[in-house]
């Protein structure tokens, strides 16, 4: 497409599955496009180092579709987070009920390749294999899919990390030393290199950054002993998990953000939030932000990005690290022990196995 009708196109919008985002944003922005990639950015830490580079270099403008950064509760509750209303942040936690398929074995036999379908294009840059279409359910397979890490974390974890400045941490002087390093770990069903357990619990802890202190994050997904009741207690009623409340899954996804005056519990796509103890907050106004710029909409931010306008929140230089950050969690649950991420130079310094799969293999045909 690119080749053939280059002239025509400013910009492309990617919505391929998850194992195909990288190769087709790089393609993309080395051709000179503007680049909006939905959610997860990639589905591995170098792919997303990769995407910020080109960014940077071919000088165009990008978001990623985590679509609740537009909204105007999403950007009054970073205000609150950073002015101090619900004190210095100790921890935050985020969750999705979901947990992996964990699967043990591959799909079994192969099937005809359906005429509407160029399997080998599907697959793009992950090995070949016979077509089943089992395979093209991304999130039941590390090969194609990230689970909720990359499907519902890119949402749940974004108002947090945006608005503890996480990201500065990519960002840090190559001379620093000793260098901010994230240690994390994660306690999970299984180890599975095929699947995704199917409960898990990772904990990063991050250094402290100009203005916030270290912190640390907590992912639960799944049905992992303890992990509903640390989740109902910070924010005081049950869990809407489909057997609760209205029993629709409607907290099947979330946050809360924990202060030392109060807490921020945040929805599935962080687009609204309550603050905790509502009594204590309810003269606080949370509908629009007061100070930092109103969003006209994410795509729309992100139009006038490539008009030459303002970049727009979600853009790569930012997108890149979350999803960096978040797809650590899938490299822990492959690994047994505390792992040390340099941000800087994108490397787990303490084990080589672990620092081995923030890449993949791609097949003959196919690079960034």
């Amino acid at each position: 497409m690119l080749d053939e009708m280059g002239k025509r196109i400013d910009a492309v919008i990617i919505a391929t599955p998850d194992h195909t985002h990288a190769v087709t944003s790089a393609a993309a922005m080395r051709a000179g496009k503007h680049v909006f990639c939905e959610k997860p950015l990639t589905r591995t830490v170098h792919e997303s180092r990769a995407l910020l580079e080109l960014a940077r270099k071919h000088k165009v403008a990008t978001s990623m579709g985590n679509q609740g950064t537009a909204s105007g509760q999403f950007r009054r509750a970073l205000e609150l987070i950073r002015d101090g209303t619900i004190g210095e942040i100790k921890e935050v936690h985020v969750w999705n009920s979901a947990g992996g398929a964990d699967r043990k074995k591959p799909p079994q036999g192969s099937q005809p390749v359906p005429d509407y379908l160029n399997w080998d294009l599907w697959l793009g840059p992950a090995a070949f294999r016979p077509y089943h279409p089992e395979w093209m359910i991304r999130n039941l397979w590390r090969d194609f899919g990230t689970c909720q890490l990359g499907n519902w974390a890119s949402h749940s974890a974004n108002l947090a990390f945006m608005a503890l400045n996480v990201h500065e941490l990519w960002q840090a002087d190559p001379s620093r030393q000793p260098r901010p390093l994230i240690r994390f770990e994660a306690n999970c069903s299984g180890i599975n290199h095929l699947s995704f357990p199917r409960w898990e619990v990772v904990r990063w802890e991050v250094p402290a950054r100009a203005e916030f202190p270290p912190i640390t994050f907590t992912w639960h997904n799944g049905r992992a002993a303890g992990s509903r009741d640390i989740l109902e207690n910070l924010i005081g009623d049950g869990l809407d998990w489909g057997d609760k409340k209205e029993k629709k899954y409607l907290d099947h996804a979330g946050a809360v953000i924990v202060g030392t005056k109060g807490r921020i519990h945040a929805t599935g796509h962080n687009a609204t939030f309550r603050l905790l103890p509502e009594a204590d907050f309810k003269d606080v106004a949370r509908d629009r932000p007061k100070t930092v710029d109103a969003s006209r909409g994410h795509e729309m931010d992100w139009f006038i990005a490539c008009r030459g306008g303002k970049p727009a929140w979600a853009n790569f230089e930012y997108a890149a690290p979350l999803t960096e950050f978040l797809m650590l969690g899938n490299v822990a649950t492959q690994v047994e022990g505390c792992l040390e991420f340099d941000p800087v130079e994108c490397k787990i310094v303490n084990n080589a196995q672990a620092d081995s799969l923030l890449r993949s293999k791609y097949r003959q045909g196919w690079t960034l």
